[in-house]
């Protein structure tokens, strides 16, 4: 399926999916006043911060900013992709998606690669089984201690020797064979002979987050190669973004308390079968800012092991560097280091699961690694010693982010150096303060909020209050921040009146609007709607004013805030009036809107 999703089609699935029924199925939550709560699902909490409006169809959390409608919370929570998001909702409904054939789009891959890769488990998986050599692969996993249950959980599998054994199986059309090589399960030499990449080989598929096989890793039963071989690069495998054994953490326990980066398959699924679900591996490749993230997005601590020996410690201050630029506020980073000549398989297996989570329990906190390590390099009992270490941390506490955590290191540093916080903060590229956010074209930072901005918050919370300022906007032209955004967000609720925050926010998606704009609808009130009403209308007012004088040379002298009482009360009397005619011929008006609407209808007429 080609083209893009219209955010028409977005809103109007929006319309049709409870959110509370979405978010209740995977978190139970418990009705408070008009909301409901819970606690986070995305931070670890005692006490329920996490609302979920109905009404607007919204969910926000007070504690780590978590926010969003039905879509982001199934990309957050069910670790899904948009469209998969949009998919799985569409399904719920009973609706098919459409696409918008001259929108711009960026196809993601063809599912017939995930379906082959499918297709290659299942072979490598019956060849343990049934195939005629696989007696020395199961005397392996023997070997290592792996029982029928784990190999089940993990789906590993055999690949036979032989020099043709998947492509024979699965590449008998040109078409598969193409797909084949370009997954690398086949490969095609220079002369154009083409053959099976893996072979007489322990099979680990690779899952994505969503548990759908994106590559392999193949462990040799003999000399043939490299002990371990994994699947290049493809379009569906990127080996610096996914992490072997995350799709089975996350199966076990949804977010974890923590995860343990182990160096290989072996590890991962012998901790697993020891009792410890919580641990995943880098493909071949040191510990990138991706992996990080995605670590990050799944639990806020996370704890590197590594064996104790020089190469051991290399890698793992390879990983310090990398991680330094992620440590935001909440989020903790251990090292742990084994004794030498064991590894995490070998230890568990020797200490059992409490021994062996003593020792994770126990890990350097990256503080005290870090500072470790540079310690090392230089005697601070000396004043020139001391200017070294300065000299040596700098560079590595001004890629740390504003916060607590940066500000305690750089107190570490000062007590070290023998000098004050501030004395370290002038020796820093970037002194400890917060980093301002880019600001959006919306009016910012004033004692009062100018009525665009006070409008714009107010519809994001009660969208059906643009029915009290319909086109024409005689106010439109003004040269002030944000009123082009005020238009298109009034001009679409006049199209369609029915959209709620969160379907609202979906219409600006990946803009820098709608960043700002959820950060007004996750705004507390502190006024009843009514309250808010009457702001609106009174921002409405004072626009309106504001664009009356502009066109009339004569109150060129006379300032906006100049207006009387008396005038912004008729400008709101007139723009509730015409609100309630439109929703007397709509047939909408309730018993107190028709008396209100008796009684503006008396006073225009006096």
């Amino acid at each position: 399926m080609s083209g893009r999703i219209p955010r028409e089609f977005l809103g109007d699935l929006l319309q049709r999916i409870d959110i509370i029924d979405v978010i209740d199925r995977r978190v139970p939550l418990k009705k408070a006043g008009r909301d409901h709560k819970a606690c986070c699902p995305f931070h670890q909490e005692k006490t329920p911060s996490f609302t979920v409006s109905g009404e607007k169809q919204f969910y926000h959390c007070f504690g780590c900013g978590a926010h969003g409608n039905a879509i982001d919370f199934l990309m957050e929570f069910d670790n899904l992709g948009f469209v998969d998001a949009v998919e799985d909702l569409a399904q719920q409904v009973g609706l098919q998606i459409p696409r918008d054939e001259n929108a711009p789009h960026h196809p993601g891959p063809d599912r017939s690669l995930y379906e082959l890769l499918e297709r290659a488990i299942h072979l490598f998986r019956n060849s343990l089984r049934e195939h005629p050599a696989r007696e020395q692969a199961i005397a392996y996993l023997k070997r290592r201690g792996l029982d029928q249950a784990i190999t089940q959980q993990f789906q590993i599998g055999f690949a036979p020797p032989g020099w043709d054994f998947l492509g024979k199986m699965l590449g008998a059309k040109q078409t598969d064979r193409e797909k084949l090589l370009q997954l690398g399960l086949l490969v095609r030499n220079e002369k154009g002979r083409e053959y099976d990449r893996f072979r007489n080989r322990i099979m680990f598929p690779i899952r994505d987050r969503r548990g759908r096989v994106i590559a392999f890793g193949g462990r040799a039963l003999d000399d043939d190669g490299p002990k371990y071989h994994n699947s290049p690069e493809s379009p569906v495998f990127h080996k610096g973004r996914e992490l072997y054994g995350l799709y089975e953490s996350l199966q076990a326990q949804h977010r974890p308390e923590r995860l343990l980066v182990v160096e290989g398959y072996m590890d991962v699924v012998a901790l697993f079968q020891n009792g410890v679900a919580c641990a995943v591996a880098t493909l071949g490749t040191a510990t990138t800012p991706d992996h990080l993230e995605l670590l990050f997005r799944n639990t806020s601590h996370v704890v590197f092991c590594f064996d104790g020996d020089r190469a051991g410690r290399q890698a793992a201050w390879r990983a310090l560097e990398n991680t330094l630029p992620t440590m935001r506020d909440g989020r903790r980073t251990g090292f742990l280091f084994l004794p030498e000549g064991e590894d995490p398989d070998t230890l568990i297996r020797k200490e059992g699961e409490s021994a062996f989570i003593q020792r994770v329990d126990g890990a350097d906190a990256l503080s005290t690694f870090l500072v470790e390590i540079l310690e090392g390099q230089t005697d601070t009992r000396t004043d020139e010693g001391r200017a070294r270490f300065v000299e040596l941390i700098r560079p590595h506490l001004n890629r740390l982010p504003a916060g607590a955590f940066r500000q305690l290191m750089v107190h570490r540093t000062a007590e070290i150096a023998g000098l004050s916080i501030a004395e370290i903060d002038r020796l820093l590229d970037r002194p400890n303060e917060p980093v301002r956010p880019k600001t959006l074209p919306l009016p910012t930072g004033r004692a009062t909020p100018s009525p665009v901005r006070l409008a714009i918050t107010a519809l994001l919370h009660y969208p059906d209050l643009a029915q009290q300022a319909r086109p024409p906007l005689a106010w439109r032209d003004l040269p002030l921040p944000g009123v082009q955004l005020l238009v298109d967000l009034l001009e679409l609720l006049e199209e369609r009146p029915h959209l709620t925050t969160g379907s609202l926010l979906e219409q600006w998606r990946d803009t820098e609007a709608g960043v700002h704009l959820a950060k007004l609808a996750r705004k507390e009130l502190t006024l009843e709607k009514a309250g808010v009403e009457q702001e609106f209308l009174d921002a409405i007012a004072q626009l309106t004013e504001q664009a009356d004088e502009k066109n009339d040379p004569s109150s060129e002298a006379r300032s906006p805030s100049e207006l009387s009482q008396q005038q912004k009360e008729a400008l709101r009397r007139q723009f509730r009036l015409k609100a309630l005619r439109d929703k007397e011929k709509a047939r909408t008006l309730t018993d107190s809107e028709r008396e209100e609407l008796k009684n503006l209808r008396r006073e225009a007429d006096q």
